[in-house]
């Protein structure tokens, strides 16, 4: 088969599929047979060859197939033996025949089985009209409009127009496409019909328009929801936003609103109809981009106490290069606030004409006076958020310097400098909200008990830390550098308020003697040992305390460590280099998207509730959270540039992309595509991936593209972004350069689908999970303490956890069966199954044999008259499913009463539990145990709980997609159409893998 010519047409398939390709045929027991199949001149039927029948049994009358499901969505295929070796984005079945048997086949590209899904659908859509169809296509609505443009273009009704303007024309409309590349399509046309002149013809000008300006697999795409017709209507429109794109409260209003929006023809504005170049703009448009817009803005409480948020901040930000010879600079503040840091680094030193200096101590660094950065702070503290900014101050001056550092801050930053006491008898950080527009300064401070103007205070001298670490001074190891001790002076001491610099001693010291307000800092070297070491320990200080950890001296040329190793402890102030940039300074900024990019995102509630067991360093599924299953299709990538430090000679790029995910250590993982070979501006991928996230608020995605054919440099565009901002469905991922620019036109576009494991996660935006047989059933374990009065309580919540698992996986196994009839995988959600099955409902006549009776709140499916075996075992498995969705709404409530009244009970016991378990003879290691598995045991109870309130909403969310896709099909009955069922909220978004249901040869 041919796939030098994009496909862009119906007819460009039947051509293919009647020219012919080889494809694996699939058999039960692991066998497959290579054989080339090809449709019938005439268009049939579907032959195949070499065969052991006879040539006229060898073949598949068209008129006889049912259905064209994509993916291994059969019996056959799940079941052969080498399935998990055949790729789903290759694997197709014909179903033919009144039993429903499958042709189940394997195409040698995704590209190829698209070309015959396309072509068998379009066949079996239009029969015996099929040729009137194909010809009356020809001149069709894209055609016009291009026609149309030719004609602007040629005003002088010449027939023809310049090679520059037709290039221009062409590069207007896709303004990706290089003008070099247009150019040589035109030369590559006329040298083929052995043309002389330069000047461009209508047809030319279609001709290369069509050729440059596909892109097939979006026409694979519009076909899927357009009925096989070369564009999409209202109402295909209506149901590819709902179905796929989860865009909620759509009506035809809305449709024509997008078609009038993004359609480029009069006609398709004029007749509510979305062309292939409508589409692909709308596709490509910012409505499409991977980036949730609802956290574009400020969406996260803002009222816990500061403690509780990771904060965006900035180590060394005067410098703009390295740390131990780099000049510094105020332009590394600004570029800091800007990026939305809200944490900045001032090293303060003594400077001459009694001016206080700025730069790295002991080093070759160059130095900025304060007053200039003071001045900058002040302009632009609040520039790109208005949550509090903390001042890292590194004071080295002499006291003289110390009051004039003082003035220059009152004079200049005023009334924005927050300087109120701590209330001693809070427990916790005031709330970013309440902070607002203030300016923090994290600085030693004199003890209270101090009563002149000035004293001694210890030093942290980072810049001296270095120093030795270079050999400058000793050898000292840098987290047992003695404590220099220097002159505070009291008005600088009093502009230190709720962050007060202390040094860290230990986990169970500060828990018992460290005050709310105070701030411990932490070599990465010393932090990461504490991470490893006492991760649960790490992880319940930071829930209380505010702790920054700044990089490694060793790190002299300004690297960045990585921020996860931090943030998975619950460290809120992970100082980084802003100035280097890297995959570590795109953890940070992809992080920190989220929630408006205000600089402060609220840690998961794991790592903020008092009661709540966490370890950082978990490799498994965290107790109480529901692991999510992520699907990422990398289908394919636009205009690639060349990578800029490479070495290779040309224009030409070897593209292959990784998709990374970032987190807690269970859930770091990557994969890649296979590599496109010199093809950088359309390369088509066309593979699917699939993530376990343990811990979706801690995780990211990281979209990578890189060259094969490189000399030097291969780093082509990357993308991060958090799991929590994903928007499923069809994305275009915007790529951005090495130093965080946009790159123009440059993309990937991807299909995403979330799901629950084992149920739970979020259910307005999640998926369904995959099924779970009753015998490899998991119940969460309680642990014991060894405390009778407290043990008897969590004995008590066995049963309702159970009932709580039961009434969750009966659901989901049950709708994973349903969806499987349907012929559809498990990411699928119900809406599409609806859609995917409801052709079969209908007989010769177009007269439904099933309807949905959707008069009360659970829809039954009901048979008019006789039906084949194959639709009873449909409605049977559709009622199992109602039953189970049934069960669950009406017992989850009195379930969930119960495990939260044990919960409520056991937390009776928190306060004294230490005395409860000393009088019950634990002593110790014991006792601390007993404390642990309490913790466990809370947090338990909390994520079962919480997993039972989001399965009942999403099993409300689900009979609601089944209530909205039966009326939109047709399907109910007359009269029983429920007005009062609202539509879903949000479509639970997932690649359609169209129908299934019994299998043959």
């Amino acid at each position: 088969m041919p796939t030098e010519k994009k496909i862009s047409s119906a007819s460009d398939c039947i051509n293919a599929m009647v020219e012919g390709s080889e494809l694996k045929k699939v058999r039960s027991n692991s066998r497959i047979y290579h054989r080339y199949f090809l449709l019938d001149a005439d268009m049939q039927s579907l032959r195949w060859e070499p065969s052991k029948k006879d040539s006229e049994k060898a073949k598949i009358d068209i008129k006889s197939i049912k259905e064209v499901r994509t993916g291994k969505n059969t019996d056959i295929f799940r079941s052969n033996g080498v399935s998990d070796q055949i790729s789903e984005d290759c694997a197709f079945s014909v179903i033919y025949g009144e039993n429903y048997e499958s042709l189940d086949l394997v195409a040698n590209s995704a590209d190829v089985a698209n070309i015959w899904v396309t072509g068998l659908r379009y066949l079996i859509s239009y029969g015996k009209h099929t040729l009137d169809m194909l010809e009356s296509s020809q001149d069709n609505m894209r055609t016009s409009w291009v026609s149309q443009m030719f004609s602007e273009i040629d005003v002088d009704d010449l027939g023809h127009i310049t090679l520059c303007s037709a290039v221009q024309c062409i590069r207007n409309l896709n303004p990706g496409l290089k003008t070099s590349k247009i150019e040589l399509k035109f030369k590559e046309l006329h040298k083929s019909k052995d043309k002389t002149g330069t000047d461009v013809t209508k047809e030319e000008f279609v001709e290369v328009f069509h050729e440059l300006c596909t892109r097939p697999e979006i026409y694979f795409l519009l076909v899927q929801f357009s009925s096989n017709k070369e564009f999409l209507d209202t109402k295909d429109l209506m149901m590819f936003l709902e179905a796929e794109q989860g865009v909620a409260h759509i009506n035809e209003e809305i449709s024509l609103e997008i078609i009038h929006k993004y359609e480029p023809s009069k006609e398709g504005q004029e007749k509510g109809w979305l062309s292939i170049d409508g589409f692909t703009n709308y596709l490509m448009s910012p409505d499409c981009y991977i980036f949730d817009p609802e956290h574009k803005k400020v969406c996260q409480d803002m009222k816990q106490p500061l403690s509780h948020y990771f904060i965006n901040s900035s180590h060394n930000t005067y410098l703009i290069e390295d740390q131990f010879r780099g000049p510094s600079d105020i332009t590394g503040y600004i570029r800091a606030l800007k990026m939305g840091c809200r944490s900045v680094e001032l090293d303060v030193w003594d400077g001459p004409d009694n001016e206080p200096v700025i730069y790295t101590g002991h080093t070759m660094t160059s130095q900025i006076v304060f007053r200039s950065v003071i001045d900058i702070i002040n302009k632009y503290a609040f520039f790109a958020s208005e949550y509090p900014l903390i001042l890292c101050l590194e004071n080295h001056c002499s006291i003289k310097q110390q009051k004039v550092m003082v003035q220059h801050m009152k004079k200049i930053l005023g009334d924005k400098l927050y300087t109120t006491s701590p209330n001693v008898e809070e427990s916790y950080l005031p709330s970013p909200d309440v902070l607002k527009g203030k300016i923090l300064v994290k600085a030693k401070k004199l003890s209270s008990s101090c009563s002149g103007v000035e004293g001694d205070v210890t030093d942290e001298d980072e810049g001296a830390e270095m120093s030795q670490r270079m050999g400058k001074e000793n050898t000292e190891p840098a987290n047992h550098v003695p404590a220099k001790r220097f002159q505070l002076c009291k008005e600088l001491s009093e502009l230190v308020s709720i962050c007060k610099s202390v040094q860290f001693k230990e986990f169970q010291a500060s828990f018992q003697a460290q005050k709310y307000w105070e701030v411990c800092s932490f070599n990465e070297v010393l932090a990461s040992k504490y991470a490893n070491e006492n991760p649960g320990d790490f992880v319940n200080y930071n829930k209380r305390f505010l702790a920054r950890v700044f990089p490694s001296p060793m790190r002299i040329d300004s690297s960045n460590m990585n921020p996860q190793d931090f943030w998975k402890c619950g460290c809120q102030i992970v100082a980084m280099n802003f100035q280097t940039p890297g995959l570590m300074m795109d953890l940070n900024v992809g992080w920190f998207r989220q929630n408006g990019n205000c600089g402060y995102v609220l840690r998961p509630a794991i790592m903020r509730e008092e009661v709540s067991f966490f370890s950082a360093n978990t490799k498994d599924s965290v107790p109480g959270v529901s692991p999510q299953l992520l699907h990422i299709k990398v289908i394919s990538g636009q205009n690639f540039p060349k990578p800029k430090g490479s070495g290779a000679k040309g224009d030409v790029v070897d593209p292959y992309v990784y998709v990374e995910i970032h987190g807690i250590p269970a859930d770091c993982a990557e994969q890649r595509t296979r590599t496109v070979h010199q093809n950088g501006d359309a390369p088509i991928f066309d593979e699917s991936f699939e993530f376990q996230v343990n811990l979706p608020e801690l995780a990211m995605v990281r979209f990578v593209v890189l060259d094969d054919d490189y000399i030097g440099d291969e780093f082509i565009g990357q993308y991060t972004i958090p799991f929590e901002c994903l928007q499923t469905g069809y994305r275009h991922v915007q790529l951005q350069s090495l130093t965080g620019e946009v790159l123009a036109h440059a993309s990937l576009f991807v299909h995403v689908a979330i799901t629950n494991r084992r149920g739970g996660g979020k259910p307005h935006k999640r998926g369904l999970s995959v099924r779970k047989g009753k015998k490899s059933r998991e119940y969460a374990s309680l642990r014991t303490l060894w405390i009778k009065t407290v043990d008897e309580v969590f004995k008590n919540a066995q049963p309702p956890i159970r009932d709580a698992t039961d009434l969750r996986e009966n659901m989901q196994n049950a709708v994973v069966s349903f969806k499987e009839l349907c012929g559809l995988s498990s990411v699928a959600n119900l809406m599409q199954c609806m859609l995917a099955v409801s052709p079969r409902f209908l007989g010769p006549d177009n007269t439904p044999l099933v309807v949905l009776n959707l008069s009360e709140q659970y829809p039954t499916m009901e048979l008019q008259g006789i039906v084949p075996e194959v639709l009873k075992k449909i409605v049977t498995t559709y009622d199992m499913m109602i039953q189970s969705l049934k069960a669950l709404i009406e017992n989850a409530d009195a379930v969930y009463e119960k495990i939260v009244h044990c919960q409520k009970a056991a937390m009776e016991f928190h306060e004294h539990l230490h005395s409860i378990g000393t009088k019950e003879g634990l002593k110790e290691r014991k006792l601390q145990k007993a404390v642990e598995s309490f913790t466990w045991n809370i947090t338990i109870l909390k994520g079962q709980a919480d997993l039972l309130k989001y399965a009942k909403n999403e099993t409300v969310e689900n009979l609601k997609q089944i209530h909205y896709a039966a009326v939109s099909c047709g399907l109910n009955k007359p009269g029983t159409e429920n007005a009062d069922v609202q539509k879903p909220r949000r479509s639970l978004e997932v690649i359609p893998e169209k129908a299934n249901d019994e299998t043959g040869e």
